[in-house]
């Protein structure tokens, strides 16, 4: 039953047609009577009961709800929203004498120059000048800068940032003078929308007590943002025909996911997967992208903004592209134009030496590898 929303002025004339209808004389209805006052005072409770019921059924049900309601409304089905994943990357300490020795410790923070964002070191074991021990990072005697990895203190979208925004240290470091990063953090994503969250409900629904592609997807999906996946049925990891056994390519944006990753998602997987069945869960076969263009700006523009922006503009969109997605030639054009208003014109776009698309191989996934905008 669909609820009919009356105004006030509404209200208030039918109170006094039907007040009127039941009296046997004319009232005074007049602006300023007793009788009109008692109306209007009865009308605006109406309206506070009627805004109370809309505000009720709006929470009582997925597609209206927002904010907590909708966590709310999923957690009574054990569907939980999908939290914000931090940017991370990579900043080089530099000196200007490296006589000395000097020491990063893991938990050193720096930031933007505006300090918006600030960053902290992280213990990195496949970085040789890395210290478990001492839990830190070492430049020895000689060594003029090192690179260490970093990740956003704060998630979400606003960690990603673009290259050389980093330099300030948050405290002094002996033996070291400057920080910055020679390339964007990337990998930053808000917490899931309430859209996402709807949609991605629906596919959990439809999922349950399924053992098919799209409850291996939803249960996938569910792990963290940013995964993107593709299921090949019938096949085995060497592309060859294999009834009953199939393939889950699972990449986070990066090209390369984390064992503890593909571990969960083997876990998951294994939870649905149908009966009789076997599977394998690996990272992408990554084809790199390499993009040289040159671009023609405005006068009264900035052309240096132009090829930063457009470079940002053509390295997100290769990270966004899923797995088994092609990159096409025509699309790099569209985003140069589109990246700045100060682009006139573009010239010399070549994808990796050529005017074609690139599609990746099976199980594969398209990198950027080198941008030049020129």
């Amino acid at each position: 039953m669909q609820l009919s929303l009356q105004n006030f002025s509404t209200l208030v004339e039918r109170m006094a047609a039907s007040v009127q209808g039941a009296a046997q004389s004319l009232l005074d209805m007049t602006v300023g009577s007793v009788l009109r006052a008692i109306l209007e005072a009865n009308a605006s409770i109406a309206l506070w009961l009627q805004w109370l019921i809309v505000q009720c059924l709006a929470t009582t049900r997925l597609a209206t709800s927002t904010g907590i309601d909708c966590d709310s409304f999923g957690g009574d089905f054990g569907f939980v929203r999908l939290p914000a994943v931090a940017a991370s990357g990579a900043v080089t300490f530099a000196r200007f004498t490296p006589s000395i020795s000097a020491f990063v410790p893991a938990g050193t923070v720096v930031s933007t120059a505006a300090n918006t964002q600030s960053f902290l070191v992280i213990g990195d074991m496949a970085n040789p000048a890395y210290s478990a021990a001492d839990d830190g990072f070492t430049l020895a005697a000689g060594v003029a800068s090192l690179n260490v990895a970093i990740v956003a203190n704060v998630a979400g979208n606003n960690g990603n940032i673009q290259p050389n925004a980093i330099s300030l240290l948050s405290s002094a470091i002996p033996g070291v003078d400057t920080v910055t990063n020679t390339a964007a953090l990337t990998g930053g994503i808000d917490a899931e929308s309430d859209s996402a969250f709807r949609a991605r409900f629906g596919n959990f629904l439809a999922s349950l007590s399924r053992a098919t592609n799209v409850a291996i997807g939803s249960a996938i999906a569910g792990i963290q943002q940013g995964l993107s996946f593709a299921i090949s049925e019938n096949v085995n990891q060497a592309g060859a025909t294999q009834m009953g056994f199939f393939v889950v390519t699972v990449d986070d944006g990066s090209g390369n996911p984390s064992a503890s990753l593909l571990a969960t998602v083997q876990q998951t997987v294994n939870a649905i997967r149908p009966v009789g069945t076997n599977f394998a869960v690996q990272g992408p076969v990554v084809s790199l992208a390499n993009v040289s263009l040159t671009l023609t700006t405005s006068a009264s523009t900035s052309h240096t903004g132009a090829v930063a922006a457009v470079s940002a503009a053509i390295e997100a969109y290769i990270a966004s592209l899923p797995v088994g997605a092609k990159l096409s030639y025509t699309r790099l054009a569209q985003l140069g134009y589109d990246a700045s208003g100060a682009v006139t014109n573009l010239s010399g776009l070549l994808l990796n030496n050529s005017t074609a698309d690139l599609v990746p191989s099976p199980f594969g996934v398209v990198r950027a590898g080198t941008v030049t905008v020129t």
